[in-house]
């Protein structure tokens, strides 16, 4: 499970590329993983929490740079007000690198005009644009508040001295039936899957493949023929129940031995 998690990490594309939204996008080394042993990972933790440790153990295979801190928290009056993902030092330059990671599952409503508002989680409860307001805002503008400072200082970071970078990637969803979607200036490599709702997904245009609903964990991956594939019947069961509760899940639908598709069935 873990190598796989570490691959598709390293296979999904960034949201964007250079400098957008006054946030520069860290540019991932590539690498080889011949040879790579993944450490691994706890299972029980957010999704987001899990690519942390990806990150992490990524960076350090690449050699580039070296990871000074990780998931430090900065406290203001004995209470937690932040966290600073990582620190990095680029090995060839010394340069101090302060990388805020965001691995995100979003759908595209076409409905919205203004494309960096046309992307939320899949149960409407995860906007990108409050996500990147944040990151440049609050989390990077931490580091040089007087807590953040201090903190820094203790580990011997002269937070002056930092870059502030986003490692963003995302897998992008759009309209079942759709073939393109206009998300200038993001990466529209992204896209990966498209997303429906349930009587949309309860119709004959299914009933004839397998499905399998994966884990929380699993989200990351393309799919594969390795898992215990369901009927239409016995999926549409498990989705009507995730609608009562309000929960957009994830499917993969094997059309044949070789061809796969993945999907989010919204509720709304």
């Amino acid at each position: 499970m873990a190598l796989k998690q570490h691959s598709a990490f390293l296979t999904t594309p960034p949201l964007w590329t250079n400098t957008q939204f006054g946030i520069q996008q860290f540019d991932f080394p590539e690498m080889d993983l011949t040879g790579f042993k993944a450490e691994p990972i706890p299972m029980k933790i957010r999704l987001g929490h899990q690519m942390e440790y990806v990150f992490k153990q990524l960076i350090a295979h690449s050699g580039k740079y070296e990871v000074l801190l990780h998931n430090l928290p900065i406290k203001k009056d004995n209470r937690t007000i932040g966290e600073i993902d990582f620190i990095l030092r680029e090995v060839l330059t010394e340069k101090r690198i302060h990388v805020e990671l965001t691995y995100k599952f979003y759908i595209i409503d076409p409905e919205i005009s203004e494309p960096i508002h046309r992307l939320m989680g899949p149960n409407k409860r995860d906007m990108f644009f409050t996500k990147i307001e944040k990151i440049k805002n609050e989390q990077f503008e931490l580091l040089h508040s007087e807590e953040g400072a201090k903190a820094l200082y203790d580990k011997e970071i002269e937070h002056s001295e930092i870059e502030h970078e986003a490692c963003y990637k995302a897998q992008l969803f759009i309209p079942y039936g759709s073939t393109l979607a206009n998300i200038r200036p993001l990466n529209k490599n992204c896209i990966c899957g498209h997303w429906l709702r349930f009587d949309e997904f309860n119709s004959n245009e299914f009933k004839s493949h397998q499905f399998y609903i994966p884990y929380k964990s699993e989200w990351v991956m393309a799919p594969h023929a390795a898992v215990h594939w369901s009927s239409h019947h016995e999926t549409l069961l498990e989705v009507n129940l995730s609608m009562h509760m309000e929960n957009a899940p994830m499917v993969w639908m094997k059309k044949s031995e070789t061809e796969f598709e993945k999907f989010f069935v919204v509720f709304w």
